[in-house]
């Protein structure tokens, strides 16, 4: 991946007021992606729904597993159909085939109906990701609106996040029954969103979001693959993801290991989770002008070193630096990430190139689970080291290559 920088251009509007001023699909999708976050229950309380059926960690982790599989498949599937059909029915589609699967969970504790309930719902879920991030690019005109666009979006989904996990406890004390079918229910309110209120937006990019055009190739994920940049930038985005993750596998080990409890835990998350709502959006302001591989770069340094430097304190004062740490290097890093994607993909495979993006996400946040254990296991240093090193070698694929110098 490389990134030139931009020349300064004072003239450019202030980030708040480009944020003011974005077009209304902006903010229609964002309301729809608030909608469906908030009822998001299933990835949160799958766990607890398995383990209440009596069944063991290692068949849960199995059906976790289906369930991350499916999120692979679904944004590549999704890809190809909003470039295909277009955003606005891939998103309903989604959505709606997300509604059945996961509103009949709740009435099944049989593996084998359960795995590939989980694999079905997880790729149907996944497969509005592209189709709504491409809508993003294609109703934005200049790298601050889409810059705007996309932190507009993660606000929306974090506050949804927030609220759904509230919810969702609340939910699960009455009965995953009615947990699983609020999350059907969110699903059909973004699928009718989607269908009624994007029915007329008028696309800032002529081409985008209807298809290739008669006389351009025919798009492909082979051809998109063929972008040196896209392949630099799916790679740092794998790793960068893997590294993330970690906060959710070697930090509640590592609390743990210091006989702290799952509360502590819960407090440095949730210490995560106030300074993303609060900060995000103004840092994303500070940066709006700063050209992205030198932005990216310093995000993924920093998140590596925080969680990296988690192996050397065992108080929770030291350990909330920590958290601070690679808290403000996700700020720095998820908007720009988006942004610059957006950038980069033609017009015609705006939605392959966000299925890509999306696949290499949940990809490395599904195996980082994994690989992460078992590298914990063998020495807790090896994971604080992975994680440095991981931080490094993605800020590395942020900056220039020397071809791209050359």
């Amino acid at each position: 991946m490389s990134v030139e920088a931009p020349p300064e251009d004072e003239s450019r509007p202030r980030f708040r007021d480009t944020v003011r001023r974005l077009p209304a699909t902006v903010w229609i999708v964002s309301f729809g992606i608030l909608v469906v976050r908030i009822g998001n229950f299933l990835p949160i309380f799958m766990v607890l729904y398995l383990t209440s059926r009596n069944i063991p960690p290692a068949a849960a982790g199995l059906v976790l597993g289906a369930a991350g599989l499916g999120n692979v498949l679904g944004n590549t599937i999704g890809g190809y159909l909003a470039d295909r059909i277009g955003r606005r029915w891939t998103i309903t589609l989604s959505m709606v085939a997300t509604a059945g699967p996961t509103a009949v969970i709740p009435l099944f504790d049989s593996l084998p109906v359960l795995i590939p309930l989980a694999f079905l719902t997880g790729m149907a879920s996944q497969i509005y990701r592209p189709a709504s991030a491409a809508l993003l690019v294609d109703a934005t005109t200049t790298d601050q609106q889409r810059l705007a666009a996309f932190a507009v979006h993660r606000f929306a989904m974090n506050i949804g996040a927030a609220v759904g996990g509230v919810l969702g406890g609340f939910l699960a004390t009455v009965s995953y029954q009615a947990l699983f079918l609020g999350n059907a229910v969110a699903c059909l309110l973004f699928a009718a969103i989607a269908a009624v209120m994007l029915r007329n937006v008028t696309l800032a990019r002529a081409g985008r979001g209807a298809g290739p055009a008669s006389d351009a190739p025919e798009p492909s994920y082979r051809q998109a693959l063929a972008d040196r940049r896209l392949r630099r930038f799916l790679v740092m985005t794998l790793i960068a993801e893997f590294v993330y993750i970690q906060s959710t596998v070697g930090l509640p080990l590592h609390v743990d290991a210091h006989h702290m409890s799952p509360a502590d835990f819960g407090l440095l998350m949730g210490l995560n989770g106030v300074l993303v709502l609060l900060l995000e959006l103004p840092i994303t302001g500070m940066v709006s002008r700063r050209p992205p591989g030198p932005v990216l770069a310093l995000g993924n340094v920093l998140t590596g070193a925080g969680l990296a430097m988690t192996g050397l304190f065992g108080d929770m004062r030291w350990l909330a630096a920590t958290v601070l740490l690679w808290t403000l290097g996700e700020m720095l890093y998820a908007s720009m990430a988006s942004a610059y994607l957006g950038g980069l993909a033609p017009p015609s495979m705006g939605g392959r190139y966000q299925g890509l993006y999306g696949a290499a996400i949940t990809a490395g946040t599904g195996v980082g689970p994994v690989v992460g254990g078992a590298v914990y296991a063998l020495g807790e240093w090896a994971l604080w080291a992975v994680c440095a090193v991981g931080g490094l070698v993605s800020a590395w694929l942020c900056l220039p290559s020397r071809k791209a110098a050359a």
